[in-house]
Formats: C-alpha cells, structure tokens, sequence
C-alpha cells in the first residue's frame, strides 16, 4: 500500500515530518560535516522562512506534540492505563488521616 500527502508519495517517517512542516528536516536540524558557510547560509533561509511563516513555531509544536502522543507507548515501552486512578481519601478520625 503507498501513502500520498498532496499528490507526493510518502515513503519514509521523515517525509511525514516534511510535509507536514512544509520543510526539510536539515533545514532546522543541520547535516553532519557542514561548514560554516554552509551552516551560515541553512540558517539564513529558516530565517527568511519564519519570517514569512511566523506561525510555523507553533505548527511544529503541534506536530511534535502529536507525534509524541501518538508515539510514546512505543518510545517508552510502556503500557497505557485501563483508566485513571482514583486514590480514595481515608476519613480522619479526631483530625488525624486514618
């Protein structure tokens, strides 16, 4: 089965990623071995593109926030709760918790 966001094939988590920021990955995260003009000139066009898109910081929290929900039982390891608990208070006899 192949996935299409907007008319593009996704093949990878990171093409998630992609399209739902609208942006490349390296673009805010870097890529090994880039030099200083190169770092200089990535940091230029994520300024220009927070310039012109200055509710991506919050979309990108969003995706991140959702990502993390969707995807921490598995990060984790862990279990999800039957349900929330509820601790009973014990009821106090002469002021003093039983």
């Amino acid at each position: 089965m192949r996935t299409y966001i907007g008319g593009h094939q996704v093949v990878s988590d990171t093409d998630f990623v992609e399209l739902a920021l609208g942006t490349p990955v390296e673009l805010w995260l870097g890529v090994e071995g880039e030099n200083e003009m190169e770092r200089a000139a990535r940091l230029d066009a994520a300024r220009d593109i927070l310039a012109d898109n200055p509710d991506l910081p919050d979309r990108v929290s969003q995706v991140a926030a959702e990502a993390i929900e969707a995807f921490a039982p598995e990060l984790f390891n862990v279990a999800p709760l039957a349900g929330p608990r509820v601790r009973r208070r014990q009821p106090r006899r002469n002021g003093v918790a039983a």
